[in-house]
């Protein structure tokens, strides 16, 4: 089978969905890898790194996808809104797409991706179970993520992170607060602390607590009943709006007294929840910086400008998008890892074999044969009926 490897179009993205080590474990089940020219060299990989494993380099964009049998991308139709629509026209019915679609947001781009009779997997539907765990994209961005928003912190904030005893005295430690201990809090909370900070977490799901402390940081509580901790795939799950209210009026009073706050609540398919009222960001001190993760998806803050910095009444709010793509080198050698490693599992004797029993297959298929087959897409396509 051709496995097609197109370099990304979107702006900004500097992933590769295959890298040259990973091509010998595409080659040895029998897979004929081919890569577009120049796709891997905004995350420092060479054609000649490519051909070097053994993939063939093709500079016709529209010749490559048009025999491609299968085509693995970091953005497809979905997650990239400016999806070129020539790459849907030169797909052919049947062929195989593999990539971040953001499927629960219904984009026209993808529907159409999936009327033509492309069948789509999308690496955010990857259920969270302990066979899956090499083939979690989200996770591993999730994680990078993390780590480059406590280094954003850092240089945005006016204060040191960690403690100092020098000549000119003592230097107190920076509070840095994390909303979220997810995977990208986690990381946050282990970057904060390497750096030195003083660190505190928080969560709705009071099982994350030992995760937290097994960190060094301090897990706050915040006294609000939560209606249910937890979501589908592991997330947190959404709350009601008066579970909202009150978790801000208890939270506006303890992030008062920090320095960093970095925000990571997000609900996949859903608008991000408001943590952090414009009316909560009048008791923060000044010098206060909010890095705010959600930012793609409208942000925790309500205050924060996807892709922008804001700066009110002292304060500078980050809603930094694509973290990821700001350190491509070992952001696509762990997709690379995870994408290989799903479509290896859906690989037997040199062809894509699906096998609708098994739970990772059937769960990140989004469309087959013209057709939406991901029920919980069926069921918001009904609902927007």
């Amino acid at each position: 089978m051709f496995v097609a490897v197109p370099r990304e179009t979107l702006s900004g993205e500097t992933r590769v969905s295959i890298i040259p080590p990973t091509v010998s474990s595409l080659k040895k089940a029998g897979l004929d890898v081919v890569v577009e020219a120049g796709a891997g060299l905004q995350a420092h990989h060479s054609d000649a790194d490519y051909e070097a494993a053994g993939a063939r380099i093709e500079s016709d964009r529209k010749k490559l996808l048009e025999q491609a049998d299968i085509v693995l991308l970091v953005r497809g139709p979905g997650a990239d809104p400016d999806f070129p629509q020539d790459d849907l026209a030169a797909l052919k019915p049947g062929a195989s797409l593999i990539a971040f679609l953001d499927p629960l947001d219904l984009s026209p781009r993808l529907l159409e991706a999936a009327e033509r009779g492309v069948t789509l997997f999308s690496m955010e539907l990857m259920p969270r179970i302990t066979r899956a765990q090499s083939m979690d994209a989200l996770s591993s961005m999730a994680s990078i993520g993390g780590y480059k928003a406590v280094l954003l912190a850092a240089d945005h904030a006016p204060t040191m992170f960690p403690m100092m005893m020098t000549a000119a005295g003592t230097l107190k430690p920076t509070k840095v607060f994390v909303l979220g201990a997810g995977v990208a809090g986690l990381q946050a909370i282990a970057t904060a602390k390497r750096l030195g900070a003083v660190v505190e977490g928080y969560d709705i799901r009071p099982a994350v607590r030992e995760q937290v402390e097994s960190l060094g940081a301090k897990f706050v509580e915040i006294k609000v009943d939560v209606e249910t901790a937890e979501g589908s795939g592991g997330y947190a799950a959404a709350q009601s709006k008066e579970f909202y209210a009150r978790q801000q009026q208890l939270l506006g009073e303890h992030l008062a007294t920090v320095d960093v706050i970095i925000t990571t609540a997000a609900v996949p398919g859903r608008k991000a929840p408001i943590l952090i009222t414009e009316e909560m960001t009048k008791g923060l001190h000044p010098g206060t910086v909010i890095v705010d993760l959600a930012a793609e998806r409208g942000g925790n803050c309500a205050l924060t400008q996807a892709g922008q910095r804001v700066a009110v009444n002292g304060l500078e709010i980050l809603g930094p998008v694509n973290l990821p793509a700001q350190v491509p080198v070992h952001a696509s050698q762990m997709y690379a890892r995870n994408i290989s490693t799903f479509l290896l599992h859906m690989v037997k004797d040199g062809a894509l074999q699906l096998d609708l029993d098994d739970e990772i297959t059937r769960e990140t298929l989004v469309a087959r044969d013209g057709k939406v087959a991901n029920a919980r897409m069926l069921e918001m396509l009904e609902k927007k009926e």
